[in-house]
């Protein structure tokens, strides 16, 4: 009895679930070790189709991001960055925070975690926080190894302006960091999405994939030229925003604007995924 009692007396909520331990969990699983390894490779991927296709140049007089991407080593995580942020940068992110929740649903193992006892708000943040810092690894780890593979091939260099100029090195490196930065904060609603969707659901490929067909679906609209400027709404609309970084005079409006949009988008999101969990009837 006394014993039971040193530990009901020594219990403290907020030392739960350390991040420390839920970090340690998911970097030992397998799909994180495979997530790393695709972004880890898309760099040699393009090194190859580069060498292959010849050196890339401008058509019609008009240069692209694209036609430099051999310029320098800079240029190189630029268009690695430009080619991976619509569509593959929101599967880590998806990956990482819709498997939170309802992975350890579909385990059977949830309901043990909170018997614990584990508060339910302190295992939402445990995994929540766990699964945004991963999601930003992943989208540091893409243009640094790009960075490295094309200073090796390219060179170390300044980067080149399709339009015209050119950013030195060290200017490149502090934009190309802030690029990093907005394509962060562009992507927390597909965050917040599959965070809220895993709470909802004991199917982590569910949530996973729910996330990222919303986000697919987000894109179409903004393809419709028909919505005039309802698109201003949609985070997808400024997801390319981060470009105006990498220009000789750097454009912040549209980095704003779309940064505000996503994260206010994403603190509904993750509230909802707050207030549900807190009220569901966990029996897995």
């Amino acid at each position: 009895m006394s014993t039971l009692t040193e530990v009901a007396s020594g219990y403290q909520a907020g030392r739960t679930l350390p991040l420390r331990v839920e970090l340690v969990r998911q970097l030992k699983r397998r799909r994180t070790l495979v997530m790393g390894a695709v972004l880890a490779l898309l760099p040699f991927v393009l090194l190859i189709a580069f060498a292959v296709g010849g050196d890339p140049g401008g058509r019609n007089d008009q240069v692209t991001l694209m036609d430099t991407a051999t310029a320098s080593g800079a240029n190189f995580a630029a268009v690695n960055l430009f080619v991976s942020a619509g569509f593959l940068l929101v599967i880590p992110v998806a990956l990482f925070c819709g498997d939170t929740v309802a992975s350890e649903a579909s385990w059977s193992s949830l309901r043990y975690l909170l018997a614990a006892p584990v508060p339910r708000a302190r295992l939402l943040w445990s995994k929540l926080v766990v699964a945004l810092g991963l999601s930003l690894a992943a989208m540091v780890l893409l243009p640094l190894v790009a960075l490295a593979v094309g200073t090796a091939a390219y060179g170390w260099g300044p980067l080149e302006i399709p339009t015209g100029g050119a950013l030195d090195t060290g200017t490149a490196a502090q934009r190309l960091l802030v690029a990093v930065a907005y394509v962060f904060v562009s992507q927390l609603v597909t965050a917040g999405l599959a965070f809220w969707l895993s709470t909802r659901t004991d199917a982590p490929l569910g949530a996973v994939g729910g996330a990222v067909g919303l986000t697919i679906a987000g894109n179409v609209l903004d393809a419709v030229t028909a919505l005039g400027h309802w698109r201003d709404f949609l985070p997808a609309h400024w997801q390319f925003a981060w470009a105006d970084a990498v220009q000789p005079h750097p454009e912040w409006a549209g980095m704003i604007q779309g940064a505000a949009i996503s994260v206010t988008y994403a603190l509904v999101l993750f509230a909802l995924a707050f207030r549900g969990f807190a009220r569901k009837d966990v029996v897995s």
